[in-house]
Parts: structure tokens; sequence; C-alpha cells
């Protein structure tokens, strides 16, 4: 089994040791189940393994975009992880949860002047500036307000991870970050200097994600210690900060190789050290941002099975009650799943067929060629692992379909995250 909070008892699926059959019928379908004990396990084995590798001298940032609603924030807390937020909405949801700010990144390639104004009167810890227009922005907000703002430079170091083209961001034509390789990195870099309200505190890349080793982390780590000992030889400047961003990949499905996170931490931690040497600079307090690796296995959505076409000749389809709507990365990028029945695991998965959802569209596909029970009906439950990162937060309403709530599940016991939205919470927006 891909995912080993994942286990079959008596021809039933558990998940993080409760029947899923069980909390079907206790919340409904469709469902988002998420292991909170698995949360904290990822984030735990992150901060060991950075504790380690740099002798407490690094900090692990939970990329929240993946998954974004209180109950993670709070976690987050409690754990002593900090978290990078992308939007104002983030931001607030974040606050609400009692997370401290001071602790937050907020990034994004167009913050608008109103988010900047958001983040800096909430107490914000770091912008992560992309640009030349958002830096002069922070700068004329900060002066307005007497402060000085704590800054990361978003650098592009020219990396290719070779990963999806969808979630690649390290290449100099990205439309994230100031290139170096284009020299655009050092002119932002002597502007952010030269700006009264702006402390410059350093450096981040993020290269891309759903990768399956530290390649693109040596790499873009060799490229950015270099930028910052030529800064520091051309303008006095060191940064105090390297941020990494975050990339591990996760298990889909079999195929797909599992990545041991301390491991790899530690080789990445090994050249650093080795690297800083060699350049004669002191090692920054270096920062990895890692969300789908936290929060990926962590979950699973339920759905209940609607119709079982099948087209003699050509192809079967297993139509449920969720879709795009609460995943939509299949249609975005073809993305991988593992699909199982709910019951009946022991029946011979004699039928292959497409998971498609109820959207009024014929790309509303969860997965292609899933291997099913042929004994499957109308009414049976079927579940998609791994759906804890850019499942939730990337739902939508198209349709008008209200989201599934979200479902923690922590020692053995169960409760509501987010509630499951109503038609009526859809139309209370329109006039």
């Amino acid at each position: 089994m891909i995912c080993s909070n994942v286990t079959y008892k008596d021809n039933n699926l558990y998940f993080a040791g409760q029947d899923v059959e069980n909390l079907a019928a206790e919340y409904g379908t469709p469902l988002y189940l998420m292991d909170e004990d698995r949360i904290r396990e990822r984030c735990r084995t992150y901060l060991d393994a950075v504790k380690k590798a740099f002798n407490g001298k690094a900090r692990v940032c939970y990329a929240s975009k993946a998954a974004s609603f209180k109950q993670m924030y709070r976690i987050m807390k409690e754990e002593g992880m900090g978290i990078d937020v992308v939007s104002s909405g983030e931001i607030l949801t974040a606050k609400s949860a009692g997370y401290p700010l001071e602790n937050a990144f907020f990034h994004s390639n167009n913050k608008t002047d109103e988010d900047i104004s958001f983040a800096i009167e909430n107490g914000i810890g770091y912008f992560v500036v992309d640009n030349e227009e958002e830096l002069f922005s922070i700068d004329r907000e900060a002066v307005k307000r007497g402060i000085t703002q704590k800054i990361l430079l978003r650098l592009t170091p020219g990396i290719d991870p070779h990963t999806y083209a969808a979630v690649s961001t390290g290449q100099v034509d990205s439309k994230f970050g100031s290139a170096i390789e284009t020299g655009q990195a050092e002119e932002i870099t002597k502007t952010a200097l030269s700006l009264s309200g702006i402390s410059l505190t350093g450096y981040h890349c993020h290269v891309g994600s759903q990768v399956f080793d530290s390649d693109v982390f040596l790499r873009a780590a060799d490229v950015m210690l270099d930028f910052i000992k030529e800064m520091n030889d051309k303008y006095g400047y060191l940064a105090k900060v390297l941020d990494l961003g975050g990339g591990y990949g996760v298990r889909y499905i079999e195929s797909q190789p599992e990545i041991d996170i301390a491991s790899n931490i530690e080789e990445v931690g090994r050249f650093i050290i080795k690297k800083v040497k060699e350049l004669d600079i002191p090692v920054p307090e270096i920062c990895f941002e890692p969300g789908r690796s936290i929060v990926a296995d962590a979950g699973m959505t339920v759905y209940t099975v609607g119709t079982v076409k099948r087209i003699t000749g050509y192809k079967n389809y297993v139509s449920v009650d969720g879709g795009m709507t609460d995943n939509v990365r299949f249609a975005m990028y073809g993305a991988p799943y593992t699909i199982l029945p709910v019951k009946k695991m022991n029946n011979c998965k004699t039928m292959t067929a497409d998971v498609v959802g109820r959207c009024c569209e014929s790309g509303d596909i969860i997965q292609k060629d899933v291997c099913l029970p042929d004994s499957l009906k109308s009414g049976d439950l079927i579940s998609t692992l791994t759906t804890g990162a850019y499942n939730y937060s990337m739902a939508s309403n198209y349709n008008r379909i209200p989201r599934p709530p979200v479902v923690m599940l922590k020692d053995g016991s169960s409760f509501i995250a987010v509630r499951r939205e109503t038609t009526e919470d859809i139309i209370s927006l329109d006039i």
C-alpha cells in the first residue's frame, strides 16, 4: 500500500485506524478526511532533520497553500512550525486561528497595495519580494508607518527540476522572482539596500514541486550561495537567511518512490556546510517550505458511486458524487492517483474504468483506467488516496456544487474542521 495509514480489516478500508465506511455514514460524501497524527509526524520529521543538519540554525515553514484552514495553523503553532502564506485570505485564516504572524513569510508574485497594507498592519514577519514594484510598495507602506519591514528577495537560480511544467518555478523565464542570470537579481538587491523602510534579510528560491531527491536543492543552493558571496564581495551585504523553498514529492501511485526526508535534508546540509567553507562565508539560516510532503498522504477523499456505465467494446465509466470541484488536479495536468473501493477489497478487480465526477464537463475526470471490482454498483463507496494537498485548497463551486467538509482524524476520534458547504452558502453572496 502506498500509504502506511491506509489498511484493510475484514474486507473494509481503514484510514488512520478508523473505518472509512463508518466515517462516510456519519459525515456523508463526498468527504475529505485528514489524518492529524500523520501531519504532526511529518512536521516533527522535518524539524528534527533540519535541527541535526544545520545545528539548529534553520527553520521549517509550512507552505499553507497546500491546505489552508484554521486547524492547520493551530497544528503548525503547536508543532513550532513557521508558515508561508500567499494571500490576505491565508493571513486572516492564520490570524483567526491564533497563529503568531511574526513567524509567517508572505509570498506571491502580485501582491496588491491592499495585501501589503493588510499584512504589515497584522504584523507579518517577512515579505518574500518578487519584483521592484512590490519592493517600492512595501517601502512606502513601511515608511508611512515608521517601521522597517523585513524581507527576502525571491530569485530564480535557473534550475530545471524536470517535473511537471505547471509546478516548475526555478527557471529563468518563470513568472516568479528576479533572475540571477540576467543581472536582475543584483539590481533588485542594490535597490533593496537603498530603501529606508526595508531590511533585506536574505534570499529565497523555489525550484519546483514533486521532486524525488535532493539534486535540485543542491544545484539551487550552489547557485544561491555563489550569489550571496558575490553580493558580499561587491556591496558588503551578507545575507542572513537562505530559503530554499519546498518541493519534495509524495507517492500518489505505487510506481513512485518513497522519499526519506531526513536523509535528503542531511545531504543538503552536508553540501551547504562544505560550500560555505569553500566560499569563506558563514552558514546562513536555512529555511525549507514543505507543503505537499506535510499533508498529502494525510488526506483521503471518499465518494459514493452514482452510476456505473459500461459501453460495450469501448470504455467503462464510474461516476461519483464529487469530481473536479473537489479535486481538479487531473483536469489541470493529469495528476496520478490511487483509487480503491471502500468495501469489496477481496473481490477480483476485473473492471477497468475511468472514475469521473458529476460536473457537466467532459474533462471532469478524477483518474483514468482504474481497476475496480466488476461488482461495483450505485451506492458503493470508493476512495482517492493522498488528497491532503491541493484538493480542498483548490476546490471550487463549479456548477454551483457545494464543497465537501474536512474531517480531522486524531487519536482514534474524529471532528469537523471545516463544515460541509451548502447551496445556501453559495447563493448568500448573490444580490
